[in-house]
């Protein structure tokens, strides 16, 4: 006999992060500086007996005829069980596994990025793999990050960082090199310093949070968007409009692309502000406020590319006394042979500009630095790197926007201390309403227990009243017994939850769910992190 799949490699697994715990990612420290402890020897070398002893009982049960099948059966299901009960109490776990404009280089990013109309593919990929139960993406300029709850900690990073090497082609060293992990508390503060704009490139900045409620949207419907991911989206939605709120976090904050027209400008001779010829490729969101932010500046007259001249028409009505010409696509090089400073931000998975393209363009006059500036704030980027080679042409990303944000520092991480409160007080209430969750097969289990018993003493009544009642009479009766029923219960259901209306405290709760479990036998034989292990193993050997 072997140990069942599920459980044969995991033992060590579950001594082991019991051993390793992530230092928290403070405010401002670098998320891909997360400290782990080493694993302590002393456990490690315990799973390693354990695993010698398996051997040394099956060596002995076949080699010994003092010792009898049954016991031999016997001494081997006690190690299974011991082994599969060190695993299950493991408790499912959020994590995410993330790379940042902090972490990770743009080429980097770009590979990995992942298309919101791809995030459905994704969620549902992810939640087939053996150890991830919800998943979601944030897939951003900045930031690539994927949520999960994990049923291990371990393997489930181990199977997500193996998807995303094989979805993007970067090798899983390459990745492991990056990225960050953050697990539980530590995830969930920092996805409310995601949506807060604390942990943006631009501090305060208002875009990420419209991108953390397009996660939510485009999740809803979406199997694996579950009930655990879509209250931690839903909750830093919340937390992210009151730091907005109650602080004065927004105030003046740049986003952006106010922050690549920023650039654009220091990269020019100052007395060309007004003179240089500006290109807009793309009149999405990003290119919208491009081209707000350019005429905030001073500028008067620009040529936006873009597939169609809708969106360029209502960018039109909206800015009033701004010259803004519109050209398609198939006019891109002609427009920028015609341009000083190029600002692209579409969603092309090809570059739109590589050496060959800007080679034969017309210099760029003295008097604008003699240098086309193109300021690309796209992922996947939308110019080569290639183009940087060239004596004429300079290429900026968003990676080159930290030179811009780096003023006001001292201002920025005093209102981020103001938002970092709030934060801290909305993880604890997130995760009590997690915590919470914990009752809920306690509720149905004794419902359903309930309900069992009811039924069974209703037919035994039933049957005594013979079979000429009437419809109003047994229906009568029926609600009765369900009228006793619920009457009883209302009490025990009522110390099982844990909803912030009361003064109960969550461990009472829990303790509650326990004493219930126990006067009700209600505990089943296979934990429920076990049932759905089994599940999804079943589930791959389909």
């Amino acid at each position: 006999m072997a140990i069942p799949t599920a459980f044969s490699g995991a033992k060590l697994e579950s001594l082991s992060s019991s051993a390793t715990s992530p230092a928290p990612i403070g405010l401002f420290s670098h998320p891909g500086r997360v400290r782990r402890l080493p694993i302590q020897k002393g456990l490690f070398n315990l799973g390693i007996r354990c695993v010698v002893a398996a051997s040394d009982v099956l060596s002995q049960s076949q080699n010994s005829e003092n010792v009898t099948s049954s016991s031999s059966l016997s001494a081997l299901e006690q190690l299974k069980t011991s082994a599969a009960d060190r695993y299950t109490k493991e408790r499912s776990s959020i994590v995410v596994i993330g790379l940042s404009i902090h972490t990770t280089p743009v080429e980097i990013r770009e590979k990995l990025a992942i298309p919101e109309a791809e995030w459905p593919r994704a969620i549902g990929e992810l939640c087939n793999l053996n150890h991830i139960e919800e998943a979601a993406v944030l897939s951003t300029c900045n930031r690539m990050e994927i949520y999960v709850v994990a049923l291990s900690q371990h393997r489930g990073v181990k199977e997500v960082t193996e998807w995303m090497s094989k979805t993007s082609g970067v090798p899983v060293t390459e990745i492991c090199k990056h990225r960050f992990l953050l697990y539980n508390n530590d995830a969930t503060q920092h996805l409310f310093e995601v949506s807060a704009g604390l942990d943006s490139l631009v501090l305060g900045e208002g875009q990420i949070l419209a991108q953390v409620k397009q996660v939510v949207k485009v999740g809803q419907g979406v199997t694996g968007f579950g009930r655990n991911i879509s209250g931690l989206f839903k909750h830093a939605i919340t937390v992210g409009k009151r730091v907005r709120t109650e602080t004065n976090i927004a105030a003046g904050a740049v986003s952006v692309s106010s922050a690549a027209v920023e650039l654009a400008l220091m990269k020019l001779p100052e007395s060309s502000h007004a003179s240089a010829r500006m290109l807009v490729i793309g009149a999405g969101k990003m290119g919208k406020l491009v081209i707000k932010h350019l005429v905030a500046k001073g500028c008067t007259r620009m040529v936006v590319v873009n597939r169609t001249e809708e969106r360029v028409s209502a960018i039109r009505e909206e800015i009033k006394d701004v010259e803004i010409i519109y050209k398609p696509l198939s006019e891109m090089l002609n427009s920028a042979a015609e341009a000083d400073v190029i600002f692209t931000s579409t969603a092309s998975e090809t570059p739109l500009f590589l050496k060959e393209h800007v080679l034969d363009l017309p210099a760029v006059a003295a008097s604008v630095g003699g240098l086309r500036l193109f300021v690309d704030i796209s992922v996947p980027r939308n110019v080569g790197a290639c183009v940087n080679e060239l004596e004429n042409a300079r290429v900026y990303n968003v990676d080159d926007l930290k030179e811009v944000v780096a003023a006001n520092k001292e201002d920025r991480l005093r209102k981020a201390m103001e938002a970092q409160a709030i934060i801290s007080e909305e993880s604890k209430q997130f995760e009590a309403w997690r915590d919470s969750l914990e009752t809920v097969p306690t509720i149905k289990k004794l419902r359903a227990y309930a309900e069992r018993l009811r039924v069974a003493e209703l037919e035994k009544c039933m049957s005594k009243m013979g079979d000429d009642i009437s419809k109003k009479t047994r229906k009568a009766v029926d609600d009765l017994s369900r009228g006793i029923v619920n009457k009883l219960l209302h009490g025990p259901m009522q110390h099982l939850r844990c909803d912030g209306s009361d003064s109960r405290t969550l461990s009472e709760t829990l303790e509650n769910m326990h004493a219930l479990n126990r006067m009700f036998n209600l505990e089943t034989d296979i934990s429920v992190l076990e049932q759905k292990i089994r599940a999804k193993v079943e589930q791959t050997q389909k």
